[in-house]
């Protein structure tokens, strides 16, 4: 202990926590001091080297040069002189010379000066590495004995046993396994090594027991006398085992002679003993002891030095062999043999747990501290007592069951929503509310409750770790037995499964046992239980109250204290779920809430994050175990799920040297899982993968093998997502680990594969960079990758094979080495702070959530081709549609033309036969002829299915359109042909009606009586009429640039921003814009100081111009069609997306640059915007012009009116006169309006100066108007766009004449109109009445010459006669007209300007259609418009009287932002 300077007292153990921080790196051939032997030990064990007991040890070498020389005798011959002094020297070696410490003594010194917590991480990693294991240890300060079972909780053993059919696997604790105990013992002192001996039986290729053969063995030892070690021989269920089960194998060091008390214990616990002896005889101490174990009913194999016999039997169970003259293989092949004949038999069983009952040791699980911990584990495990497995996380833990994977199921589409996204938005909330109250309304499991409650309950440190310690061994030792149980029953009912298959059994049983294996995979995934699955009940706990902050007013709920439990374990060294691999997603409150409790204990420390990633069961966890000693779990029926992260410190010895405190280690999931498939598989990968990628500084890239294939896949997909996240700054960085590589020239041999490796990753992420136009041209640029430096080869982990194999050392000097790699790279970053680590993980997850696209494919080029693939679908529609708008068009002439009655859906796919044909047998030249056609078969099928579908979709929606117009068509037709006859009815119906109600006086009740008659009514007339839908304009625009190829995720991020409205307006495109070099590759503009140098300023006019071309053609293009007259289709919108697309791909051919798909998204949805109000207006036209329900509508409040006078008693001549009253009304308004905004805008003509000039006159007032106002914004307007404000100024102008300065005269023009149209409905009255009386005519003659005489001045609307043929009193017509005139005229004297500004003929329009009809061409240097007043002249006609500087266009002085002042005129002119 002195010479190793340990401190051996309770108060100055080593502790675990010590041991686990980064300190400098320990190489196998390093050279050690004695007084770090204890620390290079533990490190190396740690790294799982089992070489680590031979450790290479600083010797004293005395001064060379203080060497006396060796006398020669001039007599003698020199060699033989030479000879005999080291003859005579080597006889007088000093005895006394102290030797290096015995490998044994070091481990046992370090196994005594540590605390409990290492004690069992050194057993473990002991076993690990195939070592055999402390069983009973001497105190070596007094004579007790102790048993370490604490140290052995953490060890799982698993076998195959040969004896039982189909080799049954076990895997279990080892302390609680029951196997046959082997024990060996030393009577006396001989040559032949019991522990040597003890090896061949075990693995005659390892050493399990140290023996004094072994490297650095010594002939002093001081710690290992008395030391019960035990191991374990696992079979693996082949013909070469060993033994055919688990059998122990326990080695008494030392002269068991002299160590009775052992040897008592070992004898009263082992099924088989083996006595080794020198000599046997009965005077020998040895007899007697021999002699009584051959009285005891235990079988004994005794082995005699000095004899040379065979194995023969003495009596039953008793067996000798003699050794003399024999090898070790020879012994141990006949030991073999008896002890598999003696534990075959009836045998007494050994467990581990059984020491704890032996009164003569002490047990470490006696501590005081240990079994309180070990008592509030056991009350948690209680409740699990006699529960199915596959059931326990349902009932103890249901907030992280299927309320929490629906929770996750919805936040995601919440990232995606479609249509109606506010709608849906509130549905999602609403959903996403009430599972996270269900999980709060969820009663808090029992074995939360004590879990948390038995954690507060903790006073000191130890205590704690030992409550977790406990219930992680105990609910392990739960989930391993009923996984174990699970895996039995599933491997018997596949095998069952493939004997039915094997005979061709068809009938149901197969089917029966197929349902019944997929349970059973359900169940096993179900089975898996751990200390993790606890703390994520406790996250969901926490995030569904704190989502809904379910506060406490009395006191703080336990809930809140969970973040600061969980981040205290963080601290300690426990690793904590970050990624819920059952449900794919990141708890992001409970994980923000824990590094803040971390950051309140820690302060906001630096960390520098190193994550992994590699296939599933590629050996990810074990090389972060081995490498930093953590605790992620390795076994292969318990791979990694989700993503977990665990805080290293480094030591104070190198904590200097580095920016940061701590390094973060992030173990996650294998890529690849069987228990995902297909597209699954793909997604979740690629998500994982993007995320585990985008938190590191450094990501290790595990593959198993030397192929790379898969994780270049994923890979692919990573750097893609990384471009698309343009929000989210990440800069990562990754080093290629090759694990399981045998052959030493690996990395010599595979040049040519890494620079393939570099090529294909580099290719790859060019053809990235064109699919999102992005600043890319090789890997390294995205994600830190040097293909020389970082590339490592590792040796396979096993050396020979499980589960008797110790790991390969050439494993751990590659995990040793790589670790250096890492801190060496990790000295050049300043890592990140916690903090920013939380908000990053938040960022770069909600980003995650929003990208969708690109985790559905295996690689980038499969990107590409199927981006490819879309944009010939979009051209293969587009020929579908517009055909069929071709024919739709053709059709629709010959229904108005009244020719065609039925439209039968097989003319129509006759129609389009042709068309189809050709679309189809393009879509299979494509298909087979495309050079990436290998890759396009897997959607061959589904697009196929689409165009088919299409295709009927198109054929049934025009048939289904047409047969709408041919129906409103009749309709009305039927309505103008039966008009008559539908007013004659409502007339009569209204007269009935009234007559039944004439004795109700109450306004309301006669309006509801009427209202429900008037809906019959209606229902009655369009029995056979549907009425025409209103349109969703968003929802086409949408579709229409989904069938582009556009992705949903840049249409709504459009449409979030709105971004698009203002495009038009926009200072600079430079945010839309990419260079395109050359070479081909694309480059991002870099910002200088001087932005115009980069993107200059006549390419952003360029832009501007392009987008008001594309909005002015597009706008044209919009109306043009017959929206008014035939309705509307979503086909229109597809053709100005197609006028867009080829805009701007000819804009790109003609420039160095091209734009991002984000403009070609905002300009058409500008564009969309900029026609959405005309389209709407004329639908509501062509609603109003052939919606049978609309006109019926209009006529509602006419014979509500009509019916309430023969309420009140009226005759036909009073409810008549009302009727044409009522028309009257409506034409006199709009007349005596249209004419105001005539003889206003006349008045302006003449009066105001603006407008009685020419062309230039009204530019100079335009120009005197913008000085006067000083709105800088007008003057971009009229220099960008100088129509427009002509126009506004216009409006301005009539708005203030109307309302401000000539107010008094309009409003006399309003009157003096009214007046005369009041005059012109008297005179026709007068008129008509006085010509109809003279030919005796009747009703309908009257109304006819009383329409005749309003002509031209107004027009009036068709009245039905049929009811009122009794009128013939025309004097009294006329007078009830007449009273009614003077109804109508007292309004009209009432009518506002506004009323006028709102007609048809506005003054402003007018003035607008006479002075801006004319050119508006602008110079292309100075932007000055053509004052030309006509129109379509020739371009030399154009005409300018002023030009102006050139900086008004934007020209600046070369290399500066001086605008140019010169005029445009001066700079062309010449000499």
């Amino acid at each position: 202990m002195l010479r190793l300077i340990l401190p051996y007292k309770c108060d100055q153990k080593l502790f675990l926590t010590n041991l686990l921080k980064i300190g400098l790196p320990v190489k196998q051939r390093d050279i050690t001091s004695e007084k770090d032997l204890v620390r290079v030990f533990l490190q190396r064990l740690m790294m799982l080297d089992y070489k680590a007991r031979y450790i290479l040890v600083q010797q004293y070498s005395p001064d060379l040069r203080n060497l006396q020389s060796v006398p020669v005798s001039a007599n003698c011959d020199t060699e033989e002189n030479e000879m005999y002094q080291l003859m005579k020297n080597s006889a007088n070696i000093d005895e006394s010379d102290p030797s290096h410490v015995h490998p044994m003594d070091v481990q046992m010194a370090a196994f005594h000066c540590s605390d409990s917590f290492l004690k069992q991480k050194i057993v473990t990693k002991l076993a690990e590495c195939q070592y055999a294991l402390p069983l009973l240890v001497p105190d070596i300060n007094t004579d007790k004995i102790e048993c370490p079972l604490w140290t052995f909780r953490q060890i799982t053993k698993t076998w195959k046993t040969t004896e039982i059919k189909e080799n049954a696997k076990t895997s279990m604790p080892i302390y609680k396994a029951e196997t046959p105990m082997v024990s060996f013992f030393r009577l006396g002192s001989m040559s032949l090594s019991k522990s040597q001996l003890m090896n061949a039986l075990i693995n005659n290729r390892h050493d399990t027991f140290f023996h004094r053969n072994c490297e650095g063995s010594t002939k002093s030892r001081h710690l290992m006398d008395g030391v019960a070690e035990i191991a374990w021989y696992c079979p693996a269920g082949k013909d070469n085992d060993f033994f055919t089960d688990c059998v122990a194998f326990c080695n008494l060091h030392g002269d068991s002679l002299a160590i009775v008390k052992q040897r008592e214990i070992l004898t009263e616990m082992s099924s088989v003993i083996v006595v080794l002896v020198p000599t046997l005889n009965n005077k020998d101490e040895n007899w007697k002891v021999v002699l009584e174990l051959m009285k005891s009913r235990k079988p004994l194999i005794c082995l005699i030095a000095d004899d040379n016999c065979g194995a023969k039997v003495i009596k039953h169970g008793k067996y000798q062999m003699g050794l003399n003259g024999k090898n070790y293989a020879d012994i141990s092949y006949q030991l073999k043999e008896i002890i598999q004949e003696l534990v075959s038999g009836p045998h007494t069983s050994f467990q581990l747990e059984s020491m704890a009952k032996v009164s003569e040791i002490g047990v470490d699980e006696d501590e005081e501290v240990c079994k309180k911990g070990k008592n509030a584990s056991m009350e948690i495990v209680e409740l699990f007592k006699e529960k199915d497995v596959s059931e326990i996380k349902d009932k103890f833990l249901p907030c992280q069951g299927q309320l929490w994977h629906d929770w996750c199921k919805i936040i995601k589409e919440t990232y995606h929503l479609k249509g109606q996204i506010e709608k849906e938005n509130l549905v999602k909330t609403k959903q996403l509310k009430e599972l996270r109250q269900k999980q709060c309304g969820a009663e808090t499991s029992r074995v939360i409750d004590l879990f948390t409650k038995f954690i507060l309950a903790c006073s000191t440190s130890d205590e704690k770790k030992y409550f977790i310690k406990w219930t992680q061994i105990l609910i392990n030792a739960v989930s391993t037995k009923g996984v174990s149980l699970v895996l039995q029953n599933y491997n018997k009912t596949w095998s069952d499964i493939l004997d039915i298959k094997k005979n061709h059994d068809k009938s149901t049983s197969l089917s029966d046992k197929q349902t019944e294996l997929e349970l059973l995979s359900k169940k096993l995934q179900s089975a898996t239980f751990g200390l993790e699955h606890i703390f994520r009940e406790m996250g969901q706990i926490y995030e569904a109250h704190k989502t809904l902050n379910k506060l406490s007013l009395s006191r703080q709920p336990d809930w809140t204290k969970y973040p600061e439990l969980a981040a205290d374990l963080m601290i300690s060294g426990h690793p904590m779920e970050l990624m819920d691999g059952d449900a794919g997603h990141v708890p992001l409150t409970w994980i923000s809430s824990l590094l803040k409790e971390v950051i309140k204990k820690l302060g906001d420390q630096r960390v520098f994050v190193l994550s992994v990633l590699g296939v599933q069961s590629s050996g990810k966890s074990t090389m972060l175990n081995a490498m930093f000693g953590l605790q992620f779990a390795v076994s292969a029926g318990r791979c990694t799920k989700g993503a977990y992260m665990q805080l290293v410190k480094l030591s104070e010895e190198i904590k200097d040297n580095y920016k940061f405190d701590y390094i973060l280690v992030v173990d996650t999931e294998g890529l690849r899982a069987l228990e995902l498939a297909g597209n699954a598989t793909l997604h979740h990968d690629n998500e994982l993968a993007t995320f585990v990628v985008g938190l590191g500084n450094m990501t290790l890239i595990n593959i198993f093998g030397e192929n790379p294939a898969d994780m270049q896949d994923v890979l692919q997909i990573v750097v893609q997502a990384f471009m698309r996240m343009k929000k989210v700054e990440l800069s990562p960085s990754c080093v290629f680990v090759h694990q399981n590589v045998t052959d030493i020239t690996a990395a010599e041999k595979n040049m040519d594969g890494k620079r393939r490796l570099q090529e294909k990753l580099d290719k790859m992420t060019q053809l990235a960079a064109k699919e999102e136009v992005c600043d890319v041209e090789c890997f390294s640029d995205v994600i830190a990758f040097d293909v020389q430096k970082d590339v490592k080869y590792f040796a396979q982990l096993w050396e020979g094979s499980p589960p008797m194999a110790p790991p390969n050392p050439g494993y751990s000097e590659s995990v040793q080495e790589l670790k250096s790699i890492i801190l060496s790279k990790a000295k050049q970053s300043t890592g990140i702070t916690l903090s920013h680590f939380s908000t990053k993980i938040q960022d770069l997850w909600n980003a995650l959530m929003n990208e969708h696209f690109v985790f559905s494919f295996k690689n980038t080029q499969e990107i590409a081709v199927y981006r490819k693939l879309e944009v010939q679908y979009g051209n293969w529609t587009w020929a579908l549609r517009s055909e069929m708008l071709n024919i739709e068009n053709q059709l629709y002439l010959i229904i108005e033309k009244v020719q065609l009655y039925k439209v039968d859906k097989n003319d129509l796919i006759k129609e389009m036969s042709k068309t189809y044909e050709d679309v189809t047998k393009s879509m299979t030249a494509y298909f087979e002829d495309d050079k990436d056609k290998e890759m396009l078969v897997q959607w061959r099928g589904q697009f196929e299915n689409k165009i088919k579908e299409f295709h009927e979709e198109l054929v049934r929606g025009v048939k289904r359109k047409l047969d709408e117009v041919i129906q409103q068509n009749n309709a009305r037709k039927m309505l103008d042909k039966k008009k008559t006859e539908f007013e004659n009815y409502l007339l009569q119906k209204s007269k009935e009606l009234a007559l039944q109600l004439k004795c109700i006086d109450d306004e309301e009740e006669l309006k509801s009586q009427f209202s429900t008659v008037w809906s019959h009514w209606v229902k009655e007339l369009t029995s056979d009429t549907k009425p025409i839908e209103n349109i969703n304009l968003e929802k086409d625009q949408i579709a229409v640039l989904q069938e582009l190829g556009v992705e949903w995720r840049l249409i709504d991020e459009s449409k979030r921003s709105k971004r698009y409205k203002s495009l038009s307006q926009h200072g600079n495109y430079f945010y839309y814009i990419t260079k395109k070099s050359a070479g081909g590759v694309w480059k991002m503009f870099k910002m200088t100081v001087f932005p115009h140098e980069v993107f200059p300023h006549e390419e952003q006019k360029q832009v501007k111009l392009l987008i008001n071309e594309v909005e002015q053609e597009c706008l044209s293009v919009i109306k043009s069609k017959p929206v008014a007259t035939r309705g509307f289709t979503s086909t229109y919108l597809k053709e100005l997306a197609q006028h867009i697309k080829l805009h701007i791909e000819k804009f790109e051919s003609q420039r160095n640059y091209v734009f991002k798909k984000e403009f070609s998204v905002d300009l058409s949805l500008h564009v969309f915007d900029r026609a959405e109000g005309w389209i709407l207006n004329s639908f509501k036209i062509y609603r109003q012009k052939n919606d049978v329900f609309t006109y019926l509508d209009t006529k509602k409040n006419e014979y509500y009116n009509i019916f309430r006078s023969f309420c009140k008693g009226s005759s036909s001549a009073v409810v008549f006169g009302e009727i044409m009253c009522e028309k009257l009304k409506v034409s006199a308004v709009e007349a005596a309006c249209n004419k105001t905004g005539d003889d206003i805008a006349g008045q302006m003509m003449c009066s105001f100066p603006a407008f009685n000039g020419n062309r230039l006159n009204l530019e100079k007032h335009v120009l005197a108007s913008l000085a006067e106002k000083e709105d800088f914004n007008r003057f971009t307007t009229y220099i960008r766009n100088p129509r427009a404000q002509v126009e506004a100024f216009i409006k301005e102008q009539g708005k203030e004449y109307m309302f401000m300065t000539q107010k008094v005269k309009a409003q006399d023009i309003l009157k003096k109109n009214v007046e005369e149209i009041s005059r012109v409905i008297s005179q026709a009255l007068f008129e008509a009445t006085d010509e109809i009386k003279k030919k005796k005519g009747n009703i309908e003659m009257w109304v006819e010459e009383f329409s005749r005489k309003l002509k031209p001045k107004l027009i009036l609307d068709t009245v039905s006669c049929q009811n009122f043929s009794d009128i013939n009193n025309f004097d009294f017509l006329k007078e009830e007209i007449e009273k009614g005139l003077k109804s109508i005229t007292t309004e009209m004297s009432k009518l506002s300007l506004e009323k006028v500004n709102d007609c048809r003929q506005k003054p402003d329009q007018i003035l607008i259609d006479q002075l801006c009809n004319c050119c508006w061409e602008r110079c292309p240097f100075c932007a000055a418009v053509c004052t030309n007043t006509l129109k379509d002249h020739s371009p030399e006609k154009h005409s300018v009287p002023f030009h102006r500087p050139n900086g008004v266009r934007g020209f600046t002085v070369r290399g500066t932002d001086d605008l140019v002042i010169d005029f445009c005129t001066t700079l062309v002119a010449s000499d």
